[in-house]
């Protein structure tokens, strides 16, 4: 990849969202919104090595991606034999068919009409969450299956159809009101989380982290407080979100490398946001939230914030709100979370065999993470012939160019011990 091309790719993976919610705002169809946008990025591969690189290359694409829109309804006008629209037409002419009545006073947000467009209940849950990733986080299909532990045919057939229900039936382009809010929040949550999490760790290129990414995550999270000020879990994954923000100046040394939450710096974490985390997590405890998914992810998030030194972090209490976590929401991988807190609680031996039970779940035969915990297993009991192998396989699986520099460290460092 080129210097401008690289430079392009880090612009589209910021700008794309806003892009689409933009043109999905004009044009009221999400996958024409889409296929919109990547004309806009066709253009720009096209035009910027020849004309050199805009000076405000976002507003370059802000603009290309209106003019896009505007000719696409004059184009649709035309076709349903309708008035052609004037030459000098400005945007807001060109969305002026756009039922603005059904908005929610106040609530002007492009990317969080996205979201909720997104995951209509005339969508089933899995496509709303695979089509929000494509739209909101600019994910490849295969990037979006990695995250659902899924294959990559079956997230593009879930995305495909998905744009072709939200077209079929006419989906509005808005935040819905308050009293149709709780239908679409389990999936709405869902989605800024995941969002959140590809920014906290990117699952694959070049870069560890995506911090636009958890700050674009946050935004929402906050927004959708201000909207369901009473909802538990909506406190629950802000605070979780916040408490998890803390720590991402702490993540990468200087050279760029991942560095492992127990090595981190803990200096360097933000404490403001953790105050804020931690304040917010009370609200979701207050409204009834414990034993939400969210706010016991966010209590142990709380456990790490609160520990001034890794060593004084409170291992016991993170295995125990893990097995509460397993009841509300099961799940292999937080099985194999708990694992890794027993593994610190207990010890390695005792974690070692709920780790070899989950090494034959079909959800997690590609998951970097099962490897790389099982190395780090062994290779706290001396094992570490067997440790470099997990590590190596480790390295194999994940997409992530830093992981996988790391993984690969943790597994020549054990080859020297054999």
């Amino acid at each position: 990849m080129t210097g401008l091309h690289a430079k392009l790719d880090t612009l589209w993976r910021l700008e794309s969202p806003r892009i689409v919610a933009r043109l999905a705002r004009m044009t009221g169809d999400v996958g024409a919104a889409e296929e919109l946008s990547q004309d806009v990025l066709l253009a720009a591969l096209e035009r910027w090595p020849r004309d050199g690189v805009p000076d405000n290359p976002a507003a370059w694409l802000t603009t290309a991606a209106r003019r896009r829109g505007i000719d696409h309804l004059r184009q649709r006008r035309l076709r349903a034999d309708k008035h052609v629209l004037l030459a000098s037409e400005t945007e807001d002419d060109a969305m002026a068919w756009i039922d603005e009545d059904r908005l929610d006073e106040g609530i002007d947000d492009d990317l969080l009409r996205l979201v909720f467009v997104a995951c209509h209940p005339v969508l089933p849950p899995d496509a709303r969450v695979a089509l929000t990733l494509r739209l909101l986080c600019g994910l490849g299909t295969d990037e979006i299956a990695r995250a659902y532990l899924q294959s990559e045919a079956t997230i593009a057939q879930r995305i495909v159809r998905a744009k072709r229900m939200l077209a079929q039936k006419r989906v509005p382009f808005e935040v819905p009101r308050k009293d149709e809010l709780d239908e679409r929040l389990d999936s709405v949550l869902e989605v800024v989380y995941l969002v959140f999490n590809e920014g906290y760790s990117a699952s694959a290129g070049e870069d560890w982290m995506r911090p636009a990414l958890c700050e674009e995550a946050l935004r929402l999270g906050r927004v959708l407080c201000a909207l369901m000020p009473r909802a538990a879990e909506v406190h629950g994954l802000l605070a979780l979100m916040e408490l998890q923000a803390s720590r991402l100046r702490a993540r990468s040394g200087r050279d760029g490398r991942p560095v492992l939450l127990q090595d981190q710096d803990r200096s360097r974490w933000d404490r403001l946001q953790i105050a804020r985390g931690l304040a917010t997590l009370q609200q979701a405890l207050r409204l009834g939230g414990a034993q939400e998914p969210y706010t016991l992810q966010a209590s142990i998030a709380a456990c790490h914030a609160t520990a001034t030194r890794a060593e004084r972090t409170d291992w016991a209490r993170i295995a125990a709100l893990y097995a509460q976590l397993a009841k509300a929401m099961p799940s292999p991988v937080v099985e194999l979370n708990r694992a890794a807190a027993i593994g610190h609680a207990q010890g390695a031996q005792a974690a070692l065999p709920l780790v070899d039970a989950l090494v034959d779940e079909p959800l997690l035969r590609d998951y970097p993470q099962l490897p790389a915990l099982r190395g780090d297993l062994l290779e706290r009991l001396q094992r570490h012939a067997e440790a470099r192998i997990e590590f190596e396989r480790a390295a194999a699986l994940t997409r992530n160019a830093g992981e996988r520099m790391q993984m690969q460290a943790r597994a020549h460092a054990c080859r020297q011990r054999e």
